[in-house]
């Protein structure tokens, strides 16, 4: 389980190919509190820890994962940076909202515009997921915690401020990106009780 609030930025400095996707990421975690098996979300995406050194860690990415991202959609490159969050401990603070690290789809940016200091982004979800996101909810997108403003349709918006645009990677996001999207959990099981009544 993860909260949405972003503790670092990683930078992916490998690629291969092997059955699976393989990439490694370095990172400024201390990776000597980091078990082998630990869960490390990479842009939402719950990933393994597979290897490790001192500022890098390796993580294997499955067709299936592939299928369902945005790593799939665009394909991570050598120097991309990604969002980074280590996994919720018990007693940890839980700033954002529960997140599981299971991206739901991909969401395009639509429109990206600049409003004072802020980045007021539209993007269009999955049909399929549409009545899960709501005025004034949460989503994760990239593995931010962030509050919908306004839904029309299968398009929602939301505003990112310079703080979050500065700890993460948002600052760099542009209209026709794609993101991941992973709707509020409390969302999915409140529509799946409206269905059964």
């Amino acid at each position: 389980m993860f909260t949405g609030i972003i503790t670092d930025i990683g930078r992916v400095t490998a690629v291969e190919m092997r059955g699976d996707m393989r990439a490694r990421i370095a990172c400024s975690y201390d990776m000597a509190g980091v078990e082998l098996g630990a869960s490390i979300a990479c842009d939402g995406v719950c990933l393994t820890v597979v290897d490790k050194g001192a500022d890098w860690f390796d993580v294997d990415i499955s067709a299936e994962t592939l299928s369902k991202t945005n790593i799939g959609a665009n394909g991570w490159s050598v120097g991309q940076r990604i969002n980074l969050e280590r996994a919720l401990r018990v007693g940890d603070e839980l700033g954002g909202h529960i997140v599981s690290g299971h991206v739901d789809g991909v969401a395009p940016i639509v429109s990206a515009v600049r409003e004072g200091d802020s980045l007021r982004l539209v993007l269009q979800a999955p049909a399929h997921l549409a009545r899960f996101i709501a005025p004034k909810g949460s989503v994760a997108l990239n593995g931010t915690s962030l509050t919908v403003n306004e839904v029309d349709g299968d398009r929602f918006g939301i505003n990112l401020i310079p703080h979050t645009q500065a700890v993460t990677t948002w600052g760099e996001a542009r209209e026709g990106d794609a993101v991941n999207l992973e709707i509020d959990t409390l969302a999915r099981y409140v529509a799946r009780l409206a269905e059964a009544g």
